[in-house]
Parts: structure tokens; C-alpha cells; sequence
């Protein structure tokens, strides 16, 4: 309650950590000059954060006369915050101090393909037994993050005691209100209870935030990546799906029903959702359309195939050994060799054959950013923000995508944002989740939480 001992003990303390955090360590004088608190009021409380573990003392001051005082500093290992990005290509969880600074990184399998392993050496074991239920697998999910968590910690020499909050990235969109998930990703379809916040508060003994991940990345990008401090900007992502995360002076908007950003319901010209559109499987699909095949064997192989170079220089010089065939190329007994080659193509290697210059998939490239584009023009001419920032697995291409995109946007977008690609890369879903756990932990020290 407002003005009660507690309630002022409180306050003082939160000024001098406050102070401590953001000067870094000072003497008791200097607290009480930075504070305006009185000595004995900062003596008092100073000793009371040791005794909470919350600051310590460390070296003396460099004065220049008399006695040197005694330095106090933040004591940024008193706890740690997680962040855990679960992405549908990749599960990422990285651990950090009170400072925000991650003292450890680690990258690990999708869940999907991970369980699928796990649960084929279960059926080697027991194969007479039934198939999981929805409960078992859902089970199964948060013992695998779990395991993920706890490999971290104990890499580290830290026990489950020293976690005060976990921040979480989903692909998916989730209820403000009751952490549920609304609607998520492939291959994540089906997981929506397991990931829901409930299900992970149980599963992890500490505090448990969720958020979309393209949220938490665009916070990550605004605290510690290519969008410090910038007052209105938007994170648009693209990778397995597309959306966009908007921060207006460093808030999240989540708006009716948490969909605040879910660009990937807009349509295009055609009526298409721009998710299947701009996605990694749209453009693929692109590619494909365009006649972009990508040969199973390396430029050296080929090289070796006179027979095969000699019957591409004639059809279309302009081929290279990156991309041998087009699609009116696929006749006779070659059809199933292309087909499966065909299969072979991936965003990581046609920007890859764009990079080398491939005329063809430069084209594709051109036509592919006009779509992106499209979108780019919508959101700015609605939010006019400073600054947009391109993400994920394909937006992160930005030596690729950006040329074109600037200059379609100089020549065709009433609002001329910034254009710029993420500072943070694959990291900035599991920064932004860092931050979340971060900020509820402070929040919760300052207000006297219990700490045990």
C-alpha cells in the first residue's frame, strides 16, 4: 500500500538499483547525490539489496583524497532469464544475465523431426504399443524444451533455483488474455495446446511469458539490433510463414484478439494470401513456375559431363552449371531425374544462384520482390513508419532483396520508409524473448517478489 514503510523501502531500493544499472558502480555519496536520497536512507537500503543479492560491493573509488569509499555495483548473476525461440525449422534458447547480456547460445533440431526420432527409438523398443495420445505427445513436446533448458543450465554450473522467467517465441498467434494459441504454423499444426502458455507454466518452475515470435524479434531489433531506439518501425518477417511485428515508442502492439501484425491474411492482386505468396513454399512455387531446377550434382560433376554441357550451351547459352534446366528442357528418359531435382530446390540455394548472377533466377528474384513489395507499400502508406526492418530465413537476404526493394520503393511508395535487414539475423526472435523475461523479472524484484 502506497506510503507504507514497505511501500517507500521499495522505492528507494528501485531508485538505487535504477541508478546502479544505468551509471554502473558508484559509492554510497555518489548514490545519495544521484538519488537525492539521503546518506543514512542509502546506507540503509544498500545493505538491505546486499542482503537480497541484488548488489555488492566491489573495489574502492579513485579519489583523489582521504579514504577511499567502497563501490557498489548491480550484481547481474544474482539470477538469470531464458529465452526460447520455437521455430518451425529450428528451436533456439539462449540464456542471459540481469543485464540482458546472453552469456550462452545454442540452436537445436525442429521439434517435429526431433520427436519423430525420438518416437521411432521408442517403437523400436516397444512396438506393441498403441499410438501416443494427444496428451502423451503434448507431453512429450514440453519434456523435449525441457530437456533443451536444463542442458543449458547445466553447461553453465546453474540450477533451475536461478531462473526467474522464461520468455517464449511461437509462430503462431496468441490470446493476449489467456496465453491460449489461436492459429500456428506448419509443421506446428496440432501443437497449439502444448505450447500454450498454461501448458508451459506448468512444465517450467518459474515465471513463463509467450508471444509471437515476430513480436519478440522486432523487440529484440529495437532493443539491441538495427532499430535501437527508433520511435515507429515494423519487423517484417519471411521465412516458413510472414508476418510483421510494429513497435510504436518501444511498445509492442498486439491489438483485437493478439493480430496485430498478421500480415499474412492480406491478399494480393490475384486474391492469394500474401503468407502462401511470399512464404518459403510460395517461393518455391515461383521457381518453379519460372522453370528453375536445381541439379542434384555439384559444378564439378557436371563439369565433367561434356556430353550434358555441350546439349546446354546449345538449347541456352546463357545456362550455367547451377541451374542446368528449364522446365521446357524436361523431355524423354530424363523427366524423373529432373522431377527429382526439382524437388531438390531451396530459398538458400536460389539465393545462392542469384548471388552468382544466374540471369534466370535474378529474374525470379525481381518478380518475387515486387510481391514483397506490394505488401511493403500497403503497411507504409497505413502506419508511415521511420523504419522497416526485413527478417527471418528469406527476408534475411537482404544483400539480395533490399537493392530492388529501395528502388521500387523510391519510384512507386508514397511513404518512403527506411529499408534496412536485421542486425540480429537468426537471434533476433531469441533476443526479443530475452527481453520480455528480462523486463518481468526487474518488474518482479522491484516489487518485492519473493525471490526464494
Amino acid at each position: 500500500m502506497a506510503g507504507t514503510p514497505q511501500y517507500l523501502r521499495n522505492l528507494n531500493e528501485n531508485l538505487i538499483m535504477d541508478a546502479l544499472i544505468t551509471q554502473g558502480a558508484m559509492s554510497r555519496a555518489d548514490i545519495s547525490r544521484q538519488t537525492g536520497l539521503s546518506k543514512p536512507t542509502v546506507s540503509s537500503a544498500v545493505e538491505h539489496l546486499i542482503e537480497r543479492n541484488l548488489v555488492k560491493e566491489t573495489g574502492r573509488a579513485d579519489n583523489a583524497q582521504g579514504r577511499k569509499a567502497t563501490l557498489i555495483q548491480f550484481n547481474e548473476t544474482a539470477y538469470y532469464v531464458c529465452g526460447v525461440d520455437i521455430g518451425a525449422t529450428r528451436i533456439r534458447v539462449a540464456l542471459a544475465d540481469l543485464n540482458g547480456q546472453i552469456v550462452a547460445y545454442a540452436a537445436y533440431p525442429p521439434i517435429i523431426q526431433d520427436m519423430h526420432q525420438q518416437q521411432k527409438s521408442k517403437e523400436s523398443r516397444q512396438s506393441n504399443e498403441s499410438q501416443q495420445s494427444n496428451e502423451s505427445s503434448e507431453r512429450s513436446v514440453l519434456l523435449l524444451l525441457h530437456g533443451y533448458v536444463n542442458q543449458m543450465l547445466q553447461k553453465n554450473g546453474l540450477e533451475w533455483s536461478n531462473i526467474r522467467c522464461i520468455g517464449f517465441g511461437i509462430p503462431g498467434v496468441v490470446l493476449p488474455g489467456s496465453g491460449k494459441i489461436k492459429r500456428i504454423v506448419e509443421p506446428l499444426t496440432g501443437m497449439e495446446s502444448a505450447f500454450s502458455r498454461d501448458a508451459l507454466a506448468r512444465a517450467f518452475p518459474c515465471d513463463v511469458i509467450l508471444d509471437n515470435d515476430v513480436n519478440l524479434a522486432a523487440l529484440g531489433e529495437y532493443r539491441s539490433g538495427a532499430a535501437v531506439d527508433s520511435p515507429l518501425f515494423v519487423f517484417f518477417s519471411i521465412g516458413a510463414g510472414t508476418g510483421a511485428g510494429i513497435m510504436v515508442q518501444g511498445q509492442l502492439l498486439h491489438g483485437l484478439g493478439g493480430m496485430t501484425g498478421e500480415v499474412a491474411e492480406m491478399l494480393m492482386e490475384n486474391g492469394s494470401r500474401l503468407e502462401d505468396v511470399l512464404s518459403a513454399d510460395g517461393l518455391l512455387h515461383l521457381a518453379k513456375q519460372r522453370g528453375l531446377a536445381l541439379g542434384l550434382k555439384n559444378s564439378n560433376e557436371l563439369k565433367n559431363s561434356n556430353e550434358l554441357k555441350e546439349s546446354n550451351e546449345v538449347k541456352n547459352p546463357n545456362h550455367s552449371d547451377a541451374f542446368p534446366f528449364s522446365a521446357e528442357e524436361v523431355t524423354g528418359d530424363n523427366t524423373d531425374e529432373i522431377a527429382d531435382e526439382m524437388q531438390a530446390l531451396t530459398p538458400e540455394l536460389i539465393f545462392e544462384a542469384a548471388r552468382n548472377g544466374e540471369a534466370l533466377v535474378i529474374s525470379v528474384i525481381k518478380q518475387y520482390s515486387r510481391m514483397i513489395a506490394l505488401a511493403l507499400r500497403q503497411i507504409s502508406t497505413v502506419l508511415a513508419p521511420e523504419l522497416i526492418v526485413l527478417g527471418g530465413g528469406i527476408g534475411g537476404n537482404g544483400d539480395v532483396l533490399l537493392p530492388i526493394l529501395r528502388q521500387i520503393a523510391a519510384e512507386q511508395f508514397p511513404v518512403k520508409p527506411q529499408l534496412i535487414c536485421s542486425a540480429l539475423g537468426e537471434r533476433a526472435v531469441v533476443t526479443g524473448a530475452v527481453q520480455v523475461a528480462l523486463q518481468r523479472t526487474l518488474l518482479n524484484l522491484q516489487q518485492g517478489v519473493s525471490e526464494e
